[in-house]
């Protein structure tokens, strides 16, 4: 809708971010950009972009497209650039997004009508704040909850805030009547100004304010808080283990969300030339979900081309006589057939698409595979390479002498009346390599997640170098240094290996939470350094940019434990780390616990004894939920009790 009839919407960075052969899989946009990008590549998205909007004007009247029409496309598409770093890029799929665009548009209106504020640019920036403080408020209280809860804890919210606005609100919003009468939009810096006009001039606005959006929300991607976020949609419990704070990450991105929802609802406002009531609407947030995924979720452009799609057909489909009365269901069948046939989103399936070629191209062009190594020799260097940095461990203060590094003092955990582990006190030096063994249901998983925070005990502490970590939680434990690997594997597994690694050591460098958004991932060489450390302390160098579902067990074994030591951790709890494995894989990764220790104090919980016995210094053993047995390898060994408990008379 115009003025005049109111008053009578790639990944990116998979797309050219990364080097050819290095794709970021879809919907993981920004996981790694490379150092070594040309600025060129690098802003070539933008670069089309500025080229597409300039060129619509000229293209867009051949399609019996005007420029109102163009301009919700924009105003729907800013929209959904803050939508798709929450749901496509985060996963957090919200149903309340039409509060914050609905806010965004009855505060520039109210302002701009009452004279309060008479710049638009500046009633703009209020709306944006006001939406954003919203963000803060509904985000603090939903995001207690995950998957459905917070889904429908959203819905919930942006009913709410429609009944606020059609009830005890309606004197200032207007209710059903909206807020009509909206100057016409002024850009106005003092020294300077200029009155838009309705039809291209409104377009050429609007098309600088989404190039604007698009440029900050591409940033935003491409920065490591960005990053962070691909990992908690990704596998949201191993970015907590790694060390980020990913509740505080989410809360983040959805008051982005909703600043850029406010913005976009400001905008219309100023379109239309009055403040819509059904901004608020639940078909709003309906709509802007349906076109981001028919698009293509956390591509960045999949909002715009839905938004393309969702608003042409939407037009032209209500004024053609024979198919007028059956266009929502005729849209509907649309959406179907597109999500169907487009898995990804339209944008989504030629970043793949495009993707695949590219790494096909390349290994064609050198000779071999996609599925060999792309450089070096297994676990190999080079020559002309430059010598890989080791990897770098926390800097941690050194207790008391005497003082263990790990303790645990008579930890237990109950559920209800299950005791799954009944009083265990274990006390291990610096530089050790402790074993615990056990058979089957004896407690030791419950009593590893106890000591890496990841569970509560019942009763009993736990210390760190001296320091009471009981209950802190294995977000903390891991920024003071210990790490966890986990029995079953625990992976970002659409990302490569060399974003796996990357996603701990932005842990280890920025903390538990850092807001760089905008912030450069090239701009840190230690991203880089500690990256190729880790891979070459687990010998996957060969293959960095090889995405975790095509690699071996063993392969992922090791990711695995490359995650845990690219934290920078100089305690680590490797949890069977030679489950399921191959003899060969097994001599392979004995090798390599055996090179990890260096530095580092390690507690094992393994069932093949033979590895055990030649890994471990010293043994603990629990049976039941207790403790049974502690020595060195040949006291163990020895032990009846153990024997009779475990090792089934292996000496006999």
């Amino acid at each position: 809708m115009s003025r005049a009839e109111a008053n009578a919407s790639v990944d990116a960075t998979a797309l050219d971010a990364a080097p050819v052969g290095q794709m970021a899989p879809t919907g993981m946009a920004g996981a790694i950009p490379s150092t070594d990008t040309s600025v060129k590549s690098r802003y070539s998205l933008e670069f089309f972009v500025g080229i597409a909007l300039c060129a619509a004007p000229f293209i867009a009247p051949f399609l019996g497209m005007g420029p109102g029409l163009l301009g919700r496309i924009l105003i729907w598409g800013l929209f959904g650039l803050g939508f798709d770093l929450l749901f496509g890029y985060t996963g957090l799929l919200s149903f309340g997004q039409a509060a914050f665009y609905g806010t965004g548009s009855f505060v520039t209106a109210y302002l701009m009508t009452t004279g309060i504020i008479p710049n638009m640019l500046l009633a703009l920036l209020v709306a944006t704040i006001v939406a954003a403080i919203l963000g803060v408020i509904i985000g603090y209280l939903t995001l207690q909850r995950s998957g459905i809860y917070f889904a429908m804890s959203t819905l919930a919210f942006g009913e709410m805030i429609y009944f606020l606005e059609f009830g005890p609100l309606r004197d200032w919003t207007g209710g059903e009547n909206g807020i009509p009468g909206i100057p016409m939009p002024k850009i106005d810096l003092g020294f300077w100004s200029l009155s838009i006009q309705d039809g291209w001039p409104m377009y050429g606005f609007l098309a600088v304010m989404f190039f604007i959006g698009f440029i900050i929300a591409r940033r935003i991607s491409m920065s490591p808080f960005g990053v962070v976020l691909t990992a908690i949609k990704g596998n949201p419990a191993r970015a907590m283990a790694v060390g980020h704070r990913i509740w505080s990450y989410k809360l983040a991105v959805f008051v982005i969300a909703a600043a850029f929802g406010g913005v976009a609802g400001g905008l219309l406002g100023l379109f239309q030339g009055y403040m819509p009531p059904d901004a608020f609407n639940l078909h709003t947030s309906a709509e802007i979900v349906i076109q981001t995924v028919m698009g293509g979720a956390g591509t960045l452009l999949g909002p715009l081309v839905g938004a393309t799609i969702w608003l042409y057909l939407y037009e032209v489909l209500q004024f053609v006589d024979a198919v007028g009365p059956y266009w929502r269901l005729i849209l509907g069948i649309v959406f179907v057939v597109l999500v169907t046939a487009f898995r990804r989103g339209i944008v989504g399936e030629f970043v793949a698409w495009r993707a695949r070629r590219m790494t096909q191209r390349v290994a064609r062009a050198m000779g071999r595979s996609s599925a060999q190594p792309a450089s070096g020799a297994k676990g190999g260097q080079q020559a002309d390479e430059p010598p890989v940095k080791p990897l770098i461990m926390r800097d941690v203060q050194a207790p008391p002498k005497g003082t263990p590094v790990l303790r645990a003092d008579n930890i237990a955990k109950h559920y209800g009346g299950l005791k799954a582990v009944k009083g265990v006190s274990v006390s291990i030096a610096e530089g050790e390599v402790r074993g615990l063994i056990g058979p089957n249901g004896a407690g030791k998983s419950t009593f590893f997640k106890m000591l890496a925070g990841e569970i509560q005990p019942t009763h009993g502490q736990v210390f760190l170098r001296g320091d009471n970590i009981t209950g802190i939680g294995v977000t903390a434990v891991c920024q003071m240094g210990m790490s966890k690997s986990y029995q079953v594997n625990e992976l970002f597994d659409e990302l490569t290996v060399r974003q796996n690694i990357l996603m701990s050591v932005l842990a280890q460098h920025r903390g538990q939470f850092r807001l760089d958004a905008l912030a450069s991932l090239q701009s840190d060489r230690r991203y880089e350094e500690q990256v190729e450390a880790a891979m070459s302390l687990v010998e996957l160098t060969h293959r960095a940019d090889t995405p975790i579902h095509e690699l071996s067990y063993g392969e992922k074994r090791r990711v695995e434990i490359g995650l845990a030591l690219a934290t920078g951790a100089n305690v680590l709890l490797l949890d069977e780390p030679l489950a399921g494995m191959s003899p060969e894989e097994r001599v392979h990764t004995v090798a390599l616990l055996k090179k990890l220790r260096e530095g580092r104090t390690v507690l094992i919980v393994e069932h093949d004894m033979d590895a055990m016995f030649e890994l471990a210094d010293n043994i603990t053993v629990l049976y039941d939920g207790n403790f049974l047995a502690e020595g060195t390898p040949e006291e163990i060994r020895a032990s009846k009790d153990v024997q009779e408990a475990y090792l089934g008379g292996v000496e006999e």
